[in-house]
């Protein structure tokens, strides 16, 4: 079995001088940033939990490894069976629910995949190849809730 490490630098940018004081006297604001990487992820936590909403939030930033990472495999199984994908773009929605104390967990995902592709391919094929990337995608092997897909196929060139 072969082993990749991974590796980021996390920095809490909101003490505001007097640190977590109390609740309301910290901000919930940090950056991340990896080797190698030009740009850092400004993040912040959900708006309902005092962050700020013009940065990405945990949550957003889990469910964006979701959807990429099956992206990922579904081009990979794509292009091995000559599927020519022109364009995809998904919108990905996750329900994560809050219990009483506070903890709270992902309860399911659905991702929304529209892709164009470059020739007419069958609709069934198109979804066993989402099931296998689900299948193979690192992230998805690593939850324990469902992640659900509804991909819509579009054919270059037609409405």
């Amino acid at each position: 079995m072969k082993e990749h490490n991974y590796q980021i630098d996390l920095k809490w940018t909101g003490s505001e001088g007097v640190g977590t004081k109390n609740y309301s006297s910290y901000s919930r604001d940090f950056e991340v940033i990896a080797p190698f990487k030009n740009h850092l992820i400004q993040g912040s936590s959900d708006p309902s939990f005092k962050g700020d909403r013009t940065r990405y939030n945990p949550e957003e930033v889990f469910l964006s490894s979701i959807a990429s990472c099956h992206m990922l495999w579904f081009l990979h199984l794509c292009s091995t069976k000559k599927i020519v994908v022109l364009e995809y773009q998904d919108q990905a929605i996750g329900t994560m629910t809050e219990e009483k104390d506070g903890s709270g967990r992902f309860k399911e995902v659905t991702l929304h995949p529209e892709i164009v592709v470059a020739a007419s391919v069958e609709l069934e094929l198109v979804e066993q190849l989402h099931k296998k990337a689900n299948e193979m995608c690192f992230i998805a092997n690593s939850c324990n809730f469902p992640i659900g897909h509804k991909p819509k196929v579009r054919v270059q060139g037609q409405v």
